[in-house]
């Protein structure tokens, strides 16, 4: 058996914002439409659903609670192959309602990255690295 995310669900207060964030501002292609209860998105390899979060909550079983917005403690990623592709995105986001909470700058680790918060709060992490490298699929090779 092979290990895999195949499938990434965000519980999500606005189903359609949440479509016209992803879609609309981010390119992420779907054939979802306003007033669908769920939405999924192909990317590179992984695919993402926008789900409202107090379905998702009573998905997962009696007793669970939806969260309030804010860090989690998982942040999604979105890796790029050029340096400059880092202020692109985060630009992007903003002007389709997300909120840059690190400008793209340096890091730490050699790399150079930033931070969006999307509708919902979701953290998304922008970055570039000289080692990255893609498949044909533009999939990060790690």
């Amino acid at each position: 058996m092979e290990s895999r995310i195949s499938l990434i669900t965000l519980g999500v207060a606005d189903v359609a914002r949440s479509i016209r964030f992803y879609r609309d501002g981010l390119g992420f292609a779907t054939t979802a439409r306003e007033g669908d209860p769920i939405a999924f998105s192909a990317t590179a390899g992984t695919r993402l659903a926008v789900y409202p979060l107090d379905k998702l909550a009573e998905d997962i079983g009696p007793g669970v609670r939806p969260s309030s917005p804010g860090f989690s403690g998982i942040t999604l990623a979105h890796n790029v192959r050029r340096k400059e592709d880092v202020a692109g995105v985060l630009a992007l986001a903003a002007r389709s309602g997300g909120r840059i909470v690190k400008e793209a700058q340096d890091v730490f680790w050699g790399g150079y990255n930033g931070y969006f918060e999307d509708p919902d709060g979701h953290y998304w992490e922008v970055a570039w690295a000289e080692q990255f490298r893609f498949d044909e699929t533009g999939s990060l090779i790690l």
